[in-house]
Formats: C-alpha cells, structure tokens, sequence
C-alpha cells in the first residue's frame, strides 16, 4: 500500500469519518476545515502515525503548519521517513 493511501485510511479510521477521509487529496484542507480534528485527535492521530510508520515526532516538530493539509502531513511523514 501506498504511503498516501496508508495516511488517509489512518485519518479515516482515527477521526472516524467513516470513508469520507479516503477521498481527501494532498489539497486537502485539515486543521480547521475538518470538524473531527481538535486539539484530542491530533494528539491521537500523531500517536497512530508514529506507530503505523514507525517514525518519532518531537514536540518542536509540531505546529499548525504539519496538518495545514494532506499533502504536508504527508511531506513531514516522508521526510521522517528517509532520515
């Protein structure tokens, strides 16, 4: 599966959109456009993202710009990846 599709099932089954997350894009809008995604569920998505992609976040890394929308998430997590 591909990293993407991995992070939006993750959104999906997290925020409990019950597939509506599957069809977001890297456009897609999250902190502030996405109901579902308060300050709870970001620290619970941040959690699930560690685990399913075996990555550590540090607190420093975290601003309102790594869930501004799909695509940066999803850069963060690419990037933590290869380093």
């Amino acid at each position: 599966m591909e990293l993407k599709d991995k992070l939006l099932k993750l959104i999906d089954q997290t925020l409990k959109l019950n597939g509506r997350g599957l069809s977001f894009t890297e456009v897609t809008k999250l902190l502030g456009a996405v109901p579902e995604l308060d300050s709870l569920m970001v620290a619970n998505l941040l959690t699930q993202i560690e685990t399913e992609f075996q990555i550590r976040i540090e607190d420093d890394e975290i601003d309102g710009t790594l869930f501004a929308t799909v695509g940066s998430l999803l850069k963060f997590i690419e990037q933590k990846k290869s380093s």
